[in-house]
């Protein structure tokens, strides 16, 4: 892909849910300098799963991933907790299908919770950067608001807004448009196209096959549990080398132009 070292690496991924259920078997992925890697595949697959172990958020049974040439997660075992670098985990920010946000707390404490109780930044700091990353998100006036007076787009850029007060080095999105109405989709996705401007490196997990095109750097297409395919958006939606990525894109591009 590149002469330079890879951002990310990870070497031999497995993660289990039981021994029928094995979701990522022994999955490879290198990920560069401003990569913005959009993962496709079947339900399944193991896509949303590669994520939440890239956060930490689930312990992997073998495999290494590692961070800017730092060892970050390793696995000890089946059933054994992981060796995690948590100054390397700080630095990566996650935004979930469902917004998550605190029902009782304002936005901006929503925003300012985090940075004030683990990080330890004064709150007049904490403050004046949530208002920046709310005015850049085009919130500025829902600073006093409650989650539940938010529109489902406005919630999913709070949330953004959430994980970039952290100053993370790499953002992973795992399907935050699916639950939004078709007419909030554009918004969101727009919030992602600035930071793809400002070359935030960006792993996202969607089934939108036209923001897949227009904001990756590179498609990884998962299924199975591994990686069968990788290249540039051009590349795997216009001359996938692998049948089952074909396969795959025949049947979901054929639906998506069947429901419009």
């Amino acid at each position: 892909m590149t002469d330079k070292a890879p951002f990310i690496k990870i070497r031999g991924l497995k993660k289990s849910y039981s021994p029928e259920i094995q979701v990522l078997k022994g999955l490879d992925l290198d990920m560069y300098p401003g990569d913005r890697i959009v993962v496709i595949g079947p339900s399944g697959g193991g896509k949303s799963t590669l994520l939440r172990c890239m956060m930490g958020l689930e312990n992997i049974d073998a495999g290494t991933i590692e961070f800017d040439s730092k060892m970050y997660i390793a696995g000890k075992g089946v059933g054994k907790m992981n060796d995690i670098n948590k100054s390397v985990q700080k630095q990566v920010g996650m935004v979930f299908q469902h917004y998550t946000l605190f029902p009782h707390l304002t936005i901006l404490q929503n925003l300012t919770l985090a940075p004030i109780k683990s990080r330890g930044i004064p709150r007049s700091e904490a403050e004046d950067k949530a208002r920046g990353l709310l005015k850049r998100l085009g919130l500025a006036d829902k600073a006093g608001a409650q989650p539940s007076q938010l529109s489902g787009g406005q919630k999913q850029r709070v949330a953004i807004a959430r994980a970039l007060m952290l100053s993370p080095n790499l953002m992973l999105f795992d399907e935050v448009t699916s639950a939004l109405d078709p007419e909030l989709v554009n918004e969101v996705e727009s919030v992602m196209m600035q930071l793809a401007e400002q070359q935030m490196p960006m792993m996202i997990v969607t089934h939108d096959m036209w923001f897949a095109k227009n904001i990756a750097t590179r498609v990884v297409f998962c299924a199975g549990g591994v990686v069968v395919e990788d290249g540039t958006p051009e590349q795997i939606f216009t001359n996938p080398k692998e049948q089952r990525t074909r396969d795959f894109l025949e049947k979901i591009l054929h639906t998506t132009e069947s429901a419009a």
